[in-house]
């Protein structure tokens, strides 16, 4: 009896490799195509994860990574002892929230608004132009608005701040407490048209008759939204917010960088600019600058909070409702 059964296992493990054959012979065009995929991410995404050993090293600019002696977690202690250790996780944290909290409805509002218009030609143009941002480079983003916050001439929104407020006018990021909001919505200004492209395929997705039934049914257009829009692309709202919030940890770092100055800084230093201040920086904090291990251990800390994040919401989201990554 158990010769059979082990028979059984052994034809079935045979079968399901026939299988898999199989199918790779009768469609050896799709793994072809999937071939240069899976060769981009052997070499660009699995092969540098060996240098997460320098995160364990002390590893410095000079030095070979295999060489470098091994220190265990001392970099992750020096990290975690670092005295602004607290300032910088809790800017990280507070930044990528509220740019969640804010950014994140701000792509779906405008979809729905997109797919409201009647005119086609109003409806093209204005995808057009809240696109155009999401082209124009980071830089040129950042002079913008330093521009725009200035105590000069320039200073348009600092201008208008200061007639609402009636104060003189001043360089709004020299403020800290002007920072967030300033960040937060260049971002939303940034994204916001590239951001609704997703949701408004999912729009499209939609079957028509649902909206004939409803008008049927004597709905009117916000309860249409409601009932039939939302719930309609709500896998997709599911899916792309699992995937921001597995973003917590790694926020903004090129237009934080650019915004940043002395002023701000104890609101504006991120980990990432930690990591950029800490190897290419003029500052010292008590550790020189060559010693890579030491913001290796950095990126590993915060890719590993990413990913147990993103298994917490996706977990959440497949108890919750019915759409999940997997």
């Amino acid at each position: 009896m158990a010769n059979k059964k082990n028979l059984g296992i052994q034809y079935k493990k045979l079968s399901l490799g026939y299988r898999i054959k199989r199918d790779a012979t009768k469609n050896y065009t799709l793994y072809l195509m999937m071939l240069p995929v899976l060769v981009y991410y052997i070499i660009f995404h699995y092969g540098p994860m060996v240098g997460l050993q320098t995160a364990f090293r002390d590893t410095r600019i000079i030095t070979d990574m295999w060489t470098a002696p091994w220190v265990g977690f001392a970099n992750f202690r020096a990290f975690f002892n670092h005295p602004w250790f607290g300032m910088i996780l809790g800017n990280t944290i507070r930044i990528s929230l509220w740019t969640i909290i804010a950014g994140f409805p701000a792509p779906i509002i405008l979809a729905l608004l997109i797919n409201e218009l009647k005119s086609k030609k109003f409806s093209r143009v204005t995808q057009t132009i809240t696109y155009l941002p999401h082209f124009i480079s980071l830089v040129v983003v950042a002079g913008m608005v330093i521009t725009f916050v200035s105590a000069g001439s320039g200073g348009i929104i600092s201008q208008a701040w200061a007639f609402i407020t009636r104060t003189e006018p001043q360089y709004m990021l020299n403020n800290p407490s002007m920072f967030l909001p300033i960040f937060v919505t260049t971002n939303i200004w940034r994204t916001i048209g590239w951001g609704s492209i997703v949701y408004l395929a999912a729009l499209t997705g939609i079957d028509p008759t649902l909206y004939e039934a409803a008008e049927i049914d004597g709905a009117s257009r916000m309860r249409k939204l409601w009932h039939v829009t939302l719930p309609g692309i709500l896998p997709t709202i599911t899916i792309m917010l699992i995937l921001r919030v597995g973003q917590v940890m790694t926020v903004g770092f090129e237009e934080i960088l650019l915004l940043q100055n002395q002023l701000n800084f104890h609101v504006s230093e991120v980990i990432p600019t930690h990591m950029f201040n800490r190897n290419f920086g003029n500052t010292d904090w008590g550790i020189t600058r060559e010693h890579t291990g030491y913001t290796s251990a950095i990126a590993m800390f915060n890719s590993v909070i990413n990913f147990a994040i993103i298994i917490v919401a996706n977990f959440i989201c497949r108890k919750v409702g019915e759409t999940s990554l997997w």
